[in-house]
């Protein structure tokens, strides 16, 4: 596989991918921009979608915008994407070390999150081979049901309110 069909291969999956409803909304709400997450996806997963080592001139190439970006530039912006990631990280731990996590005001949270890994199950489980009885179509209504839930849930949880004692108790 040549680079241009790379390319072309790494950018219509990330298109894809930063369309789908349910990145855009978490997106939204992460601590990562636009063009820090798409980076970082390359970064990360540009070598799990081709099958093969990827060198950081090419993927500085891979960036939607125009023929990509200089390496500089493609570094700088996974340096930042990386740092919000780990920050975002140690938050989560941070949250969990001073017991908070168990509280009741982190329970939609928790609880979205199993909703989210059910939804990552069943997308996966779509484009696999059926083999056990389970219909395709069902498992597409079952997937946009899930989707549309989500994302409701979502946008309820991006309100600061939603870590307020008096909302959690809801």
């Amino acid at each position: 596989m040549d680079f241009v069909e790379i390319r072309e291969e790494v950018k219509s999956w990330l298109v894809t991918t930063l369309e789908d409803p349910l990145v855009k909304t978490l997106a939204e709400n992460s601590h990562l921009t636009q063009t820090q997450l798409e980076t970082f996806l390359i970064d990360v997963l540009a070598e799990e979608i081709i099958g093969q080592p990827v060198v950081y001139e090419y993927k500085s190439r891979l960036r939607l915008i125009g023929n990509g970006v200089s390496r500089g530039a493609f570094n700088r912006t996974l340096r930042q994407a990386q740092r919000n990631v780990i920050r975002s990280i140690y938050t989560i731990l941070l949250l969990g070390y001073l017991g908070i996590l168990e509280t009741p005001r982190l329970n939609r949270y928790l609880e979205i999150s199993k909703h989210l890994e059910e939804y990552v199950k069943t997308y996966r489980k779509i484009w696999k081979p059926l083999d056990d009885g389970d219909s395709k179509e069902k498992n597409i209504k079952t997937l946009t049901f899930l989707r549309k839930k989500l994302i409701t849930s979502l946008e309820e949880l991006t309100m600061p309110k939603m870590l307020s004692k008096r909302e959690s108790s809801k």
